[in-house]
């Protein structure tokens, strides 16, 4: 837990639930300034009723509690939940944790969010444009602010085209194509995974049975963005292949105006010019009106944003059942 200083006034709560674990802040209400925070690097289970409730609970209030008492903070005014998988592993979260914050912690409005709104709220705050959301996986998301679209994010066997996982899955056959002598092959990649995994007539083994299976490939794109800047020419190609998906993927949810602001957010787009350069070059060609902004924050920021719009009513980002839940006044 970090400390940052007592709160001045009402407080709000933020979180931010992924593959990677749970992150929470708690912050002041009218300002959004963060005042504590807390990690824990165990991701929230999934069970048969989707996202388990009872295991968010069981780390979050602990946390919240310590939180409050640090910053000297009485009961929160809001809180908002961005979790991976909200949308359609969600359920139990939308069923439990309304009343259990309100019991708990005083809790009156709340909003649960997919990680890719909260992703947005930190990117572009609450105007219009399309986030693309990459890493492990990717989505788009855009707003026109009076409803949501969104592009991608079916996971890495039916989609997440252009994110981590593709990269690395496609870089490792490269690599299996280079050991068979076929068309399309990387010795420079195979060298890669070699090194990385070991034989690669083991790879089958070694990535089959993971429990964790999109996380591993995601770790060769790393590899791969190195062996493109490197100069590779298969290498090159997957990533200009990446660039093409996440273009038309901004191109699916982008709002028709003649402007369109495009914000990308997320551990992806730290593999440099490699797949920079080819994305801009995609997204100048697919979406001419489109303006690339910087994203001015990561999903917990989001999500202490949401939070702090649901306590002052300032909320624009438009509701929905699945992405953008919000339950108000609430009685503890």
């Amino acid at each position: 837990m970090t400390s940052r200083g007592y709160a001045s006034g009402r407080v709000v709560l933020g979180v931010d639930s992924g593959g990677s674990g749970l992150r929470v802040a708690l912050a002041e209400a009218e300002s959004g300034r963060v005042v504590e925070t807390f990690a824990s690097r165990e991701p929230v289970r999934t069970g048969p009723g989707g996202i388990d409730a009872a295991h968010l609970l069981g780390q979050l209030l602990p946390a919240v509690e310590a939180m409050l008492t640090g910053a000297g903070s009485g009961p929160v005014a809001a809180a908002a939940i961005g979790a991976a998988g909200m949308a359609t592993l969600g359920d139990e979260l939308r069923a439990e944790l309304p009343g259990a914050l309100a019991k708990a912690l005083g809790v009156r409005s709340l909003a649960l969010a997919a990680d890719a709104v909260t992703a947005y709220a930190g990117a572009l705050g609450q105007r219009p444009g399309a986030v693309v959301a990459g890493g492990t996986g990717l989505i788009a998301l855009g707003t026109d602010l009076t409803g949501w679209r969104r592009a991608d994010g079916w996971g890495h066997l039916l989609g997440d085209c252009g994110s981590g996982a593709w990269i690395g899955r496609c870089g490792l056959e490269a690599a299996l194509r280079a050991y068979d002598g076929r068309r399309g092959g990387s010795a420079a990649l195979l060298a890669r995974a070699e090194e990385r995994f070991g034989p690669a007539a083991g790879l089958p083994g070694a990535l089959y049975p993971r429990t964790d299976r999109p996380a591993v490939l995601a770790s060769f794109a790393p590899e791969v963005g190195g062996c493109a800047a490197d100069g590779d020419p298969v290498s090159r190609e997957i990533l200009r292949r990446a660039a093409a998906h996440t273009a038309e993927a901004a191109a699916a949810v982008c709002p028709a105006e003649a402007a369109c602001e495009v914000a990308l957010t997320g551990g992806l787009f730290k593999l440099g010019d490699a797949l920079l350069v080819p994305l801009r070059a995609e997204l100048a060609e697919q979406l001419p009106q489109a303006r690339l902004a910087s994203a001015a924050g990561d999903p917990l920021s989001g999500s202490v944003a949401l939070a702090s719009a649901l306590a002052t009513d300032a909320l624009r980002l438009p509701a929905d059942p699945r992405l953008l839940y919000v339950t108000e006044q609430l009685t503890p």
